[in-house]
């Protein structure tokens, strides 16, 4: 296969460096070039067409921001953002997700050079996998505009929904369709502790719902979204029927992930059995795909993410290809498809208690 094309985009001297040795090293790499604005980027793209871009947050004239809008308006390529592991960090990367930007990579504030080699791995695996990743042009829209349903009964459902790669957007999407009354819905996306809690909060601002970020002992009620909270914990479904609620637990990563989206699966298939909603979403990997087949075999309605809507069609198609799917489904029909799994549950009870 051909190296991957790489353009490395920052103000800083230090950190062009830095970036083009780490990603000259991997042998499935080809560094371009570096610029260090936009300007100088611009050029260097028209006249070297690299297949991704590592674009910096904050640059002189043109932030990293505004470049990136412009770059998925006029021309959508994979751009993988360099961002700090801050407050601001975290909210300004989200705002390139929501943009179009694949991923993202977080550097800390100190020992940059330190911290660099040591993430060399994760940081060459990004770009590789932004390469694969399906871009489209960025336009402006508006969530739609979900009508309230005060007849709407999430009834027993409770959903659980695990995503990674490109999952910012499509969480978004997803929950763009939930009535302020959704089933209890508990989400886990690979994101590190510095981001999930203002990730919860865009999404709290975004929908009908309360969206928070999970905390130990919080209870599973219509209206409430939890997320799994980023860095050394996982998040699990726990209890009785008529009283779950989350675990936020210590633990080891699993399968290479931490929070791990088959730990909360596995957990929904234990606790929640045939009253589960299982959605796997655009992600690099494989997590998830074997917690969803347990909540398929318990009895859960489960769907996928199809291949043409996923930026990367990694966990739906591992999930799709050991039987855990049950339908596959492009992004802006699983919002309205979780809703109507609930509402056709609703008139099955209510036509089985008339005939009764």
């Amino acid at each position: 296969m051909k190296p991957v094309r790489v353009l490395v985009v920052d103000d800083s001297a230090t950190i062009r460096r830095l970036l083009s040795e780490i990603l000259s090293r991997d042998s499935g790499i080809e560094v371009l070039g570096a610029a260090a604005d936009a300007a100088q980027a611009r050029r260097m793209i028209r006249e070297l067409v690299p297949d991704v871009i590592t674009l910096d947050v904050e640059m002189p004239n043109m932030n990293g921001l505004e470049f990136l809008e412009k770059i998925m308006r006029l021309r959508p390529m994979p751009v993988v953002m360099v961002s700090t592991l801050t407050q601001k960090g975290a909210e300004v990367t989200l705002s390139a997700l929501e943009i179009g930007a694949v991923d993202y990579f977080a550097k800390p504030t100190d020992n940059v050079a330190t911290h660099l080699d040591a993430s060399a791995r994760e940081l060459c695996e990004k770009v590789v996998v932004a390469a694969r990743a399906r871009v489209k042009p960025y336009t402006r829209r508006d969530p739609p505009a979900v009508p309230a349903e005060a007849d709407f009964d999430p009834g027993k459902w409770v959903v659980a929904i695990g995503s990674s790669t490109g999952g910012v957007e499509a969480l978004i999407e997803v929950l763009s369709h939930f009535p302020e009354n959704c089933p209890p819905t508990v989400i886990t996306q690979h994101m590190p502790s510095h981001f999930t809690a203002s990730f919860a909060e865009r999404l709290d601002r975004l929908s009908r719902p309360k969206v928070s970020e999970a905390r130990d002992g919080d209870v599973l009620a219509p209206g409430r979204v939890f997320l799994a909270p980023g860095g050394e914990t996982h998040l699990e479904v726990i209890g009785g029927r008529s009283a779950l609620r989350c675990s936020v637990r210590q633990g080891a990563p699993v399968g290479g992930h931490r929070p791990s989206v088959d730990v909360l699966f596995q957990s929904m298939a234990s606790a929640v059995k045939s009253d589960g909603i299982g959605v796997i979403l655009t992600g690099m990997g494989r997590d998830g795909a074997a917690g969803l087949l347990e909540m398929r075999t318990r009895g859960a309605a489960t769907v996928g993410q199809d291949e043409t809507s996923c930026v990367v069609y990694g966990m739906p198609r591992a999930a799709q290809e050991i039987g855990a799917v049950e339908q596959q489904l492009p992004l802006d029909r699983i919002g309205p498809e979780i809703i109507n799994v609930c509402k056709n549950r609703a008139r099955k009870a209510m036509s089985h208690a008339l005939c009764s």
